[in-house]
């Protein structure tokens, strides 16, 4: 008998290949989790170094803080390779979502380093959109918020719709202050740091307008459409779904299946509604 068939913990195929593959897309064994939190971890560090180069630092600071960014993208081009290789339809994860996201995260760390041993005339307007495409290697962070077994554990459907709602959310007020930064502080005495660019996010996308910032270049102005437009549609209507989730949860059951491990159920429910067994059934003494 193979000893792995009493083991619910799932196990990798034999190949070099398979193995490969399954580690990079597992959550729930130990060397699945260490590289789901070493490549967070990663994330979170090139994101930091993108707030970072926005404060006055000493140029050996940003030396340090380049090395490591071309040292993290080095994984993520390893990472995106190994993905690649292990996938059964490589040409499939080309075009996966999660692929494209994390392609955008490595080609402009890749763009600046062939540009600066090439040594070629700079274009700063052409460096600026470069490193402003750096920013949406936040979005690599829905990538482990596609399945409810997340690195710390297993946790319900709802719960992770949550998750993902307050990650955009985020990821809106992150991306459009980043993006106000680069296109303003060139020309905008009033956006000298993140801070000053997250506040005028804050502002813009509450629709508070208290006006002591504003945008002078054009790309500004458009950026600050962008804003109030996500201000006005999307934070509302992410918001209103968070809450709904809230009392959706709230209203339910904190009962799991014994039999397909589904958790809550509603108020009245007697059978699971995932797969008809009974999780409830009032005694009546006889």
């Amino acid at each position: 008998m193979d000893p792995r068939a009493a083991d619910p913990t799932p196990h990798p195929a034999g190949d070099f290949r398979s193995a490969l593959q399954f580690y990079l897309i597992d959550c729930t064994t130990l060397p699945g989790k260490l590289i789901d939190i070493l490549i967070i971890g990663l994330n979170l560090t090139v994101c930091t170094i993108l707030v970072v180069e926005t404060y006055p630092v000493s140029a050996g600071f940003r030396v340090f803080m380049w090395r490591a960014e071309i040292l993290i993208v080095s994984v993520f081009i390893l990472e995106y390779v190994a993905r690649l290789y292990g996938a059964r339809n490589r040409w499939k994860q080309m075009r996966d979502i999660y692929s494209i996201i994390d392609l955008v995260a490595i080609l402009p760390t890749l763009i600046l380093v062939f540009y600066s041993v090439g040594g070629g005339e700079a274009d700063i307007g052409a460096l600026g959109v470069i490193r402003g495409l750096r920013i949406f290697r936040i979005l690599r962070f829905f990538r482990f918020t596609a399945d409810p077994d997340f690195f710390f554990g297993r946790i319900t459907h709802q719960l992770l719709r949550v998750l993902r709602l307050f990650l955009t959310i985020v990821i809106i007020f992150f991306v459009s202050s980043i993006l106000f930064y680069e296109v303003e502080h060139p020309v905008n005495a009033g956006v000298a740091t993140f801070t000053d660019a997250f506040y005028f996010t804050v502002v813009a996308l509450t629709t508070v307008g208290f006006g002591d910032i504003t945008p002078l270049s054009e790309g500004g102005k458009w950026v600050t459409i962008l804003m109030i437009l996500s201000g006005i549609v999307l934070i509302p209507w992410q918001v209103s779904r968070i809450v709904k989730e809230w009392i959706h949860i709230a209203r339910k059951r904190d009962i799991v299946c014994s039999h397909c491990g589904l958790r809550y159920h509603d108020e009245d429910a007697s059978h699971c509604k995932s797969c008809g067994h009974i999780i409830y059934q009032e005694y009546d003494g006889t």
